[in-house]
Parts: C-alpha cells; structure tokens; sequence
C-alpha cells in the first residue's frame, strides 16, 4: 500500500530542508505520486489565493493553479534546492504562467507578485479546492481502467500518443479513442465544477 506523505515538522538539526522541499526531492529522484500528492495539497490553495489576489477570477486561477501543478510534475527534473527553497521555484513558475496568459489576452502585465509572510488562504477556498479535488478522485473513479490508463500517460507520464503505442502496443487510433472517450466522461463527471 502506497505510503501517504504526512505534514510533519521537521527539525533544523536533521535538515535545512523544509518538509516541501523533500516532497519535491522525492517527486523529482524517484517520481513519487504520494509526495507530489502532498505537494498538491500543500501549495494547491495557496497559490489559487495567490493568484485570485493578483486580479485573476476565480476560474482562471484554477486553470492556473492546474497548470502549474503539471509543470511542477513536468519540470521537476529542474528543481535544484540549493537555488531555490521550493516555494520561491512554485510561485515563479506561476507568475509566469500568469505572464503568458497576460500575454496572450494583450493584457497588461500584472506587478510584481510577491508571496506576503503569514497569509494564508482563508478556510473557504481550502475547502473549496478540497471539495473538488475529491470530485476529481470520484470522476477518475469513473473511467473505464483502459480510459484512466491512457489518460494517465497522456497527461501524468507526459508521453505521446506515438510513446504509449510503442509503450503498450496498441494502435494509436485506440489510443486517441480511449483518451477521447475518457476526457469527455471526466467533463461530463466534472460540469458542474464549471463557473
């Protein structure tokens, strides 16, 4: 049974890391599904407060905050400790993400967003992101395991339609197919999530 990563102290004299930067010692070295699951639920909804407080809507900061979880997965190979503590990598990852939306919407460009000392997301929008990460777990528990299995190469193994075929032998027309069937049952599960 997969060991889930627990929030516990750890003291300066075992380490200078801080317990997320472990987490991401461990998504980067080994691939560790639990501790990017503990980093999910650490930094999830500070940074949808984050970015809800640079002038985001509510929607666009979930699109966000997705995004930059994946690339958090994507690029962890990237993440060095002695640059950077893990927060200070995370949040430039989403300030950029914020730049190329802004970017690409020719809006202006938001300031200089800075994590402020001790401001925590209130319990509301924990809890709101709570809730749907849970309606996400029961949408995925609704996928055929062929869908699920695709969907998670497609997306969490960050591999191509043309990577899974020669992974799993199977013609990428089955592929596409369980992947497509799969998305549309997950916006099906997940509509009323929508704003």
């Amino acid at each position: 049974m997969a060991r889930r990563y627990e929030r516990t102290p750890v003291s300066q004299t075992e380490t200078e890391l801080s317990q997320q930067t472990h987490w991401m010692i461990a998504v980067r070295d080994n691939r560790d599904r639990n501790a990017f699951a503990a980093l999910f639920d650490h930094f999830a909804p500070r940074l949808k407060g984050f970015i809800i407080r640079s002038g985001a809507s509510a929607h666009q900061a979930e699109e966000i905050v997705q995004d930059v979880m994946l690339t958090i997965w994507r690029k962890a190979a990237m993440f060095d400790p002695h640059r950077a503590q893990v927060s200070a990598w995370i949040y430039q990852i989403a300030r950029n993400r914020q730049i190329d939306i802004a970017r690409k919407e020719n809006r202006p460009m938001p300031e200089e967003l800075k994590e402020e000392p001790g401001m925590e997301p209130d319990a509301s929008q924990i809890l709101a992101l709570e809730q749907e990460a849970g309606q996400l777990k029961q949408a995925l528990a609704t996928l055929k395991p062929e869908q699920l299995e695709m969907v998670e190469k497609a997306y969490l193994g960050e591999l191509t339609h043309q990577e899974i075929s020669a992974q799993t032998g199977l013609p990428l027309g089955t592929i596409k197919s369980r992947i497509r069937l799969g998305l549309e049952r997950l916006r099906h599960e997940l509509k009323d999530l929508k704003q």
